[in-house]
């Protein structure tokens, strides 16, 4: 079990050590659409603990879902290299995202039930994958509508100060 634990602290981990390689423009570029789907899973793992989506044998802190580890780390810092790398192509990023997501849905939760992480309950191997998926499409929509803000403005500005 304490393996375990060490596990689940180095995967929440690990992936913040590759942040400073993101680059400071592209963390604040695509950090709402990453954080945006962050508070998102955080409310859908109240919802799964209720409908026994899935079980987490083992937690890292005792009374905290056991979801966090993967949300902070894997989950959110993921989040951020996937829109750094496939934003503005829409297929490559589904292409990417399914990918990835059925890696995490097949391979990775049985990997997981074996180690005494987590299992499936309620929900079988391809209903996550492809509820990873859309949750995937709605990152990407919540990010095109940031960069469509952002860019709304200064073209206001810039029509207002060109007169």
């Amino acid at each position: 079990m304490k393996q375990n634990k060490m596990f689940l602290l180095a995967m929440m981990l690990i992936p913040w050590l590759s942040l400073p390689l993101l680059g400071r423009r592209a963390l604040k570029r695509f950090y709402p659409g990453a954080l945006f789907i962050f508070v998102w899973v955080l409310f859908e793992s109240f919802f799964a603990k209720k409908r026994l989506w899935w079980r987490f044998y083992e937690k890292l802190i005792p009374g905290v879902h056991g979801e966090i580890p993967f949300m902070f780390g894997p989950f959110f810092v993921g989040s951020l290299w996937i829109l750094k790398f496939t934003f503005g192509n829409f297929f490559r990023y589904l292409l990417l995202n399914f990918i990835l997501d059925t890696l995490f849905a097949f391979p990775g939760m049985i990997a997981l039930r074996r180690m005494g992480i987590v299992s499936l309950v309620s929900m079988k191997h391809y209903q996550m994958g492809l509820l990873f998926f859309i949750k995937s499409v709605i990152m990407y929509g919540f990010q095109n509508m940031i960069e469509k803000m952002r860019k709304k403005p200064k073209s206001l500005i810039r029509k207002i100060f060109t007169r």
